[in-house]
């Protein structure tokens, strides 16, 4: 019997649902909600000197106004590139160009636009959730295997598995408030 094998195996699951989170948080800083944010250009890339590259990378953005992004290239050839990435991109937003910098104006958004970005954010919140129960799903069996493998005894198998739908549920709870967070940031104007 090995004493280790239940940390390695909690630990391992943690680092996953961490990962699961981030990754999580990271995909709804995309969701536009009201306010500007330079998250929103974050997956753009640009047509740079032959090369598909990060916005982020070619240009300093910043926030001038609640509802605005101002675009600063480090290379002001680059901006024609820039503006055409964007309009090109799933933002819905047209920049105005005054030779050296783009502004990006956020209109308000609609009630019903409003609802159909909580509905997406939900929707990605569930599938988070689906990850986190597959990863539970998998520690079991690994858990499991490892009790038949008489690398665990029933007990500590029993407290493990305990251990895991613990990790899940806060997991989850932290899914819930992600979701409570950025449904609040979509509706309110």
């Amino acid at each position: 019997m090995d004493p280790n094998i239940p940390q390695r195996i909690l630990k391992d699951l943690e680092g996953q649902f961490e990962r699961a989170l981030h990754h999580l948080s990271d995909h709804l800083r995309s969701i536009r909600t009201g306010r500007a944010s330079p998250a929103l250009v974050d997956s753009i890339k640009v047509e740079y000197y032959g090369t598909q590259t990060p916005l982020n990378q070619i240009a300093h953005i910043s926030v001038p106004e609640p509802r605005q992004l101002l675009i600063k290239p480090f290379d002001v050839s680059a901006l024609k590139e820039i503006d055409r990435a964007i309009l090109k991109s799933d933002l819905g937003l047209t920049p105005q160009s005054d030779g050296k910098l783009l502004r990006l104006t956020m209109p308000p958004l609609s009630e019903e636009q409003r609802k159909k970005l909580s509905v997406k954010v939900k929707e990605f919140c569930e599938q988070t959730r689906v990850a986190l129960r597959n990863l539970r799903r998998d520690a079991n069996k690994h858990a499991d295997q490892e009790l038949k493998g008489h690398g665990l005894t029933e007990d500590m198998s029993k407290k493990l598995h305990d251990k895991i739908q613990d990790l899940l549920k806060q997991s989850e709870a932290k899914v819930d408030e992600i979701l409570k967070k950025k449904t609040h940031e979509i509706m309110e104007d």
